[in-house]
């Protein structure tokens, strides 16, 4: 328990510097969302294309990894539908409990593998990104999209989709990794690129938490947060058992499960007529929530 706890030390000291830094008016306002950006449009791309460009793509792991994501998002994806009608919430209401209840921060998730699994953590966790956020992606758009007049937003969406940077670069990444890898100059300069990803997005992360919006707070929020923190790790545990994962493989899906609901969720629900403050509240709570689950699950599931 102590080495586990003693290894999310820095990733969640590095979400309370962001949030108290931003409160305080450090480095200034105008810092944080082109700090944002670099992340998400350079830094991360970058961690994940090195990645992807140099790991064992081959085998029945490979192969097993991917049916073990998409029997959970199939899994997870059914529940969320099946409590539609018990949760007795509105389309928009609905549309953020899905998301909250589905999606994961990729910058927590790839700190909490580097931090716990070091460097071989990182090649497995780049695959799993590579499948994971397209299809959750497709999924949280379907949604939206099940909701009648949507059709109007549905095609810029979809362009949006084919043009996210992380998306491009996991595309990327197994192109390259397929024509024999990067040239050692590139993969250097991608590698210092890369370092730089996780500090500033956990950073940003922290940055964007909004404790005023857990004042919109309901049950759709500590449902989602019940699923997406405990249930999720859970299930993910047992799918990986059944498919026989190896133990590496394992340990990243489940860390990746574990993980609070993405940032990006918020920007979704505001473009296309979700609850964007309930999506708010979700991901500020999951986000607090999961500096206590995370450990409790790891060592649980360990």
């Amino acid at each position: 328990m102590l080495q586990i706890i003693l290894a999310l030390v820095p990733v969640f000291t590095l979400l309370m510097i962001g949030f108290f830094a931003r409160r305080k008016g450090f480095p200034g306002e105008g810092f944080w969302a082109p700090a944002e950006r670099l992340t998400y449009y350079l830094l991360f791309p970058a961690l994940l294309i090195n990645s992807l460009s140099q790991a064992s793509l081959s085998g029945t792991e490979t192969v097993r990894i991917v049916l073990a994501i998409l029997l959970l998002l199939a899994l997870m994806s059914s529940l969320c539908f099946l409590l539609k009608k018990p949760l007795q919430a509105g389309f928009a209401a609905y549309t953020s409990f899905y998301q909250g209840s589905m999606r994961f921060n990729s910058f927590v998730a790839l700190a909490t593998t580097s931090a716990l699994l070091s460097t071989a953590g990182l090649v497995v966790a780049a695959i799993i990104v590579a499948v994971m956020i397209p299809i959750l992606n497709i999924l949280c758009v379907l949604v939206f999209a099940s909701e009648k007049g949507l059709q109007a937003n549905l095609r810029p969406t979809l362009k949006a989709l084919a043009t996210n940077p992380l998306i491009l670069a996991c595309v990327a990444g197994v192109v390259l990794n397929q024509l024999g890898g990067l040239p050692t100059t590139l993969a250097v300069t991608l590698g210092l690129l890369g370092q730089m990803a996780l500090p500033l997005g956990l950073l940003s992360v922290g940055a964007a938490l909004d404790l005023s919006a857990l004042r919109t707070s309901g049950r759709v929020l500590y449902i989602s947060a019940g699923i997406k923190l405990l249930l999720f790790p859970l299930v993910a545990w047992g799918v990986a058992y059944g498919l026989q994962l190896s133990l590496l493989a394992s340990q990243v899906l489940i860390i990746f499960a574990a993980m609070p609901t993405a940032t990006s969720a918020y920007i979704l629900a505001r473009q296309l007529g979700g609850d964007a403050p309930l999506m708010a509240a979700i991901i500020t709570a999951q986000t607090l929530f999961a500096m206590l689950t995370i450990p409790l699950v790891l060592l649980f599931l360990r």
